[in-house]
């Protein structure tokens, strides 16, 4: 009987060190997707901004107009896994000007967001209205 129960607790004991151990995946930060990074355009506001991407991970204590959206994963599995993305917008007066990071600008965001159209001051007559 001491035979046995000696064999299980060696057993038991050594596959608590087996590298089965399950570790779990860390995902801190602000996850950011390339569909939400192509909506931000040079001119958005503040709030819409954060409408688009969330409140920031960062804001530089010393300068309120550049935020920073950091995102961590730490795979529980594999080095390999691990990843990193940053991606910074600065404002100045309450618009957007820049941005730059791990992620690609669309082609409009340079674009001014909301330009006033320009209104053609020539009224124009319908067929009705015309006869």
């Amino acid at each position: 009987m001491l035979f046995r129960t000696s064999i299980i607790a060696v057993a038991l004991s050594l596959s608590a060190c087996s590298s089965w151990v399950y570790r779990i995946d860390i995902p801190q930060g602000n996850y950011l997707e390339q569909k939400s990074i192509d909506k931000i355009q040079v001119g958005m506001t503040k709030e819409q901004v954060k409408f688009v991407l969330g409140s920031p991970v960062m804001i530089d204590s010393f300068d309120k107009d550049t935020w920073n959206y950091v995102y961590r994963f730490k795979s529980g599995r594999s080095k390999k896994l691990d990843m990193q993305k940053n991606f910074s917008i600065k404002f100045e007066e309450d618009k957007l000007i820049s941005a730059e990071g791990d992620f690609e600008l669309s082609e409009n965001f340079n674009t001014p967001f909301n330009i006033p159209v320009p209104q053609n001051k020539e009224k124009i007559t319908t067929k009705d209205e015309g006869s």
